[in-house]
């Protein structure tokens, strides 16, 4: 799943009233978020069609820019979710998003319907055809830089801005309410990118590129216009200290203070630490960035109140114990890079579905793009009969509660998406084989005698292997790091995303440019028949069982998660397990939604 702005500096103690907010403002929020993901998911599946057809480009540089726009789609998140905490707040960040993004999706229209900005039309098999001008490509690049900046105002911001319209800790029922709200956004973010994969691809197939970028235009100027007609209705918080600030002001002072000599174990009074904090002293693994708490001269150091007088030149222990804390689980996090970047080969699956039997009856086609529903679909499937159905039916069997272990999920989606591609390689073997003995190595458009459906085994085993990892990841990044690094927690599963799309680039601009040598086809031609996407895919299948490998080391070294620690100790103390799996999902699920529950800690 998506990177969130959710980390809440600003107490309720610092708003003297309630301006407006509460249920009224929901129908907007949701609809600005939905609006925003039909319109900006409905232009990736086909897009590399786009860039073949109409901009004459090869496979290899066609999925390459589309790798370097996904990155870009998952990194702007972030920087999105810093300026909104450190900056501009929640409010003003997703409506100059929504603006980027109409902008960005209007000058993608502009592509399709002036000729002049792009190549002139000419038949591939046939012609030499003239490659896009430095300004043609621009202005197409710059579309997708415009809808990445917006995605990454409007995606972080919008569950925790929802969230800061009902949140009211004096009423009872507030915990009902903003679980209410976060499963109708869920849902509703589903449903888009349902939508997205079928409708919006399947007007883009049957009435072309004007209508089906036109619409995505359409649906973004809605979403800009919704958001904006309530903003009388929202209640806004004030933008505060980001968490990432003091991260980097601990690397900083810990630099500057790499001379300093540590202080006797026995002498804690020698670290600056929050009144009132359990920890007075860090602890000794990493022991250099201990140095950034090392009071020097508590007269200058340290404020009336107690706090740092200069934070760029003393950290507290617990700023320097957070950073710790995301060190320790950086291997881990490392470890889903391969899985997201075999996630992320949405072209190629294209390409094969274009040229294979996509009809379901003798009128009906399913769109080449399309098919990447089933990676949704697979994965809200196993969410729903795993949370439902096979946990409940386990614990009643077992007669105690049963849960698999969150390291252990992440182990079999990692198998599962090395399965994947090993099916992938297999199935395109037999296409590419099929092809040639119908005659056509060089008719890439033509279609082949074999159904598409053979392509859907790949994408549900993609998908079971995200159910199981990504969100395990999600999972385990909220349960190990501190309470107050939520906000990181969110980041990193979207930071993984936009490292594995540019790792991805990599491996195709490798691929492309060994396997062309001597003047041969490349594996990732744009003539599939000709190429071999096949031994594609089995590059990346080895790629992935070396990651297994690799992940099977570091959740070894890694050590028992904290929840298994605290399970433990729970017990001995006389708490039940039910009561201990339960705690742990509350603090997950409230984590997850961006919001603080002091009261209930």
């Amino acid at each position: 799943m998506e990177a969130s702005s959710d980390q809440r500096e600003m107490t309720h103690q610092e708003i003297p009233k309630r301006q407006m907010g509460g249920l009224i403002t929901m129908p907007f929020i949701i609809a600005n978020e939905s609006f925003e993901k039909v319109a900006s998911y409905g232009l990736m599946p086909n897009m590399i069609l786009y860039l073949i057809k109409d901009y004459h480009m090869g496979a290899a540089k066609g999925t390459n820019i589309l790798f370097f726009w996904q990155a870009a789609t998952n990194f702007t998140p972030i920087l999105g979710a810093f300026i909104a905490d450190s900056y501009l707040g929640r409010f003003l960040t997703i409506g100059l998003g929504s603006i980027c993004s109409l902008l960005g999706m209007i000058l993608l229209w502009f592509t399709a319907m002036i000729p002049q900005t792009k190549p002139p039309h000419c038949d591939l098999l046939t012609q030499s055809c003239r490659s896009p001008t430095a300004a043609q490509l621009t202005l197409l690049i710059s579309a997708f830089v415009l809808i990445s900046a917006g995605a990454g105002g409007v995606r972080p911001c919008s569950l925790a801005f929802g969230a800061d319209q009902l949140d009211r800790r004096d009423n009872p029922k507030n915990e009902r309410v903003l679980e209410s709200f976060f499963g109708w956004y869920y849902a509703s973010a589903a449903i888009s990118v349902l939508i997205a994969l079928t409708g919006i691809v399947y007007i883009q197939d049957h009435l072309g590129w004007r209508v089906g970028f036109g619409v995505p235009a359409i649906l973004m100027l809605l979403s800009a216009l919704v958001f904006f007609l309530a903003s009388p209705l929202y209640l806004r918080q004030k933008a505060s200290k980001c968490l990432l600030t003091g991260i980097v002001q601990v690397i900083v002072v810990a630099y500057k203070n790499r001379n300093l000599t540590f202080p006797l174990p026995s002498s804690s009074a020698s670290y600056h630490h929050k009144r009132d904090s359990e920890i007075v002293a860090p602890t000794a693994k990493l022991r250099f960035l201990n140095k950034a708490c090392i009071i020097k001269n508590p007269e200058q150091d340290i404020a009336p109140d107690g706090s740092s007088s200069n934070p760029w030149s003393l950290c507290t222990v617990e700023q320097v114990e957070e950073l710790k804390a995301l060190i320790k689980v950086l291997p881990l996090w490392s470890t889903g890079i391969i899985m997201s970047i075999n996630l992320s080969q949405n072209s190629f699956p294209v390409l094969q579905a274009s040229s294979m039997d996509r009809y379901l009856t003798k009128k009906f086609q399913i769109p080449a793009g399309s098919y990447a529903m089933f990676n949704v679909i697979s994965l809200a499937v196993w969410v729903i009969l795993y949370d439902r159905a096979m946990l409940p039916m386990a614990s009643k069997i077992k007669g105690k509660p049963v849960r698999i272990d969150v390291k252990l999920r992440m182990g079999i989606g990692l198998f599962l998406t090395c399965v994947a591609m090993v099916v992938s390689a297999i199935v395109e073997n037999a296409r590419r084989r099929k092809a040639v003995r119908q005659g056509f190595l060089n008719n890439p458009s033509a279609v082949v005698d074999m159904s598409a459906m053979w392509l859907v085994p790949q994408f549900c085993l993609n998908g079971f292997a995200e159910a199981f990892t990504a969100i395990g990841q999600t999972e385990f990044f909220y349960s190990e790091l501190p309470k107050s690094m939520s906000s990181i927690a969110a980041a990193l599963f979207g930071l993984g995303l936009a490292v594995a799309n540019l790792l991805a680039s990599v491996v195709v601009s490798i691929t492309d440019k060994l396997t062309s040598r001597g003047g041969k086809e490349s594996w990732v031609s744009s003539n599939i028949n000709k190429g071999r996407i096949d031994d594609y895919y089995w590059i990346l299948a080895i790629l992935s069982s070396i990651n297994l490998f690799y992940y099977f080391v570091c959740a070894w070294a890694y050590g028992p998660c904290d929840e298994q620690a605290m399970r433990v100790s729970d017990t001995g103390n006389g708490l039940k397990k039910e009561e201990v799996v339960s705690n742990l999902g509350t603090k997950v699920r409230d984590e997850g939604n961006g919001l603080k529950y002091a009261e209930e800690e």
